[in-house]
């Protein structure tokens, strides 16, 4: 019987692809980068004429291989350049595995970058807005006022929690804040009457129910506010703000007197 089994043999087309890509010189090494093939950019990688350029323009593209992307981390060139690095962050196929040992090395602000990036996965903001929130403590102020002016929610949310007024301020003119945490916030140990006020004055949230019943209800709200709002609330929920146990003998007094000019 005749053997059909044949012995396995390179397509010699993609032989001299191969044999290109390692050996092409520095301008060359730009058209091998351009080839749909994992198997010849990963034999480019070993080109002597590869430098930082070649894997800049190469991080570019959006359909390498996690496989490439890892062989692109452990090469020497990676771990010396920082533009590297952060063009690695910035590709969507980067493995969670590689990205978390890369976020360290990144500047503060090019975390925020990456969080807004077009096509960002959600794998990658998450990771970049953990390293952003790790930094805060031991960000100077200025810094902290340019992040609560760029900062995604959950930053915006650890500046918050610092109770800085400086920052506070900023952060409530943020689009991305969310009431609910502005909420929070109000019930916390650093909403102080400085910060209560400057939430109160804010056009964005003097309006919101929720919003002014958490003022109300803490103990550090200036009495002015009482005298701004209590007019603006139903008897209903005068009697609710009074239920509540959260009022301080000069609070208690201004609702009690609120809710007596209503049955008058």
């Amino acid at each position: 019987m005749e053997d059909t089994k044949k012995n396995p043999t390179l397509d010699p087309a993609l032989s001299r692809q191969l044999h290109q890509a390692l050996t092409v010189g520095k301008d060359e090494l730009y058209l091998v980068l351009q080839s749909p093939s994992m198997e010849v950019l990963r034999a480019a990688l070993r080109n002597p004429a590869l430098d930082e350029a070649h894997l800049l323009t190469l991080l570019k593209r959006r359909d390498l291989s996690e496989d490439l992307i890892k062989a692109i981390h452990k090469l020497p060139l990676t771990g010396e350049s920082h533009n590297l690095k952060l063009a690695l962050v910035k590709n969507p196929n980067i493995p969670g595995t590689i990205i978390t040992t890369l976020l360290p090395h990144l500047y503060l602000f090019e975390l925020v970058a990456v969080c807004f990036l077009p096509g960002v996965t959600p794998d990658q903001k998450l990771a970049a807005e953990r390293a952003v929130i790790q930094r805060i403590p031991t960000t100077p102020l200025g810094n902290k006022l340019t992040l609560a002016r760029r900062g995604t929610a959950p930053v915006l949310e650890a500046l918050l929690r610092e109770g800085d007024p400086q920052v506070v301020e900023i952060c409530l003119s943020n689009p991305q804040i969310k009431e609910a945490f502005i909420f929070q916030f109000l019930g916390s140990a650093r909403a102080t009457a400085e910060n209560i006020s400057m939430i109160a004055r804010h056009p964005r949230w003097k309006t919101r129910p929720n919003i002014i019943g958490a003022i109300l209800k803490n103990q550090r709200t200036p009495l002015i506010w009482f005298d701004l709002f209590l007019p603006g609330l139903n008897s209903a929920e005068l009697k609710k703000l009074l239920a509540s146990g959260r009022l301080d003998s000069p609070r208690k007094k201004a609702v009690e007197e609120a809710l007596h000019r209503r049955r008058h």
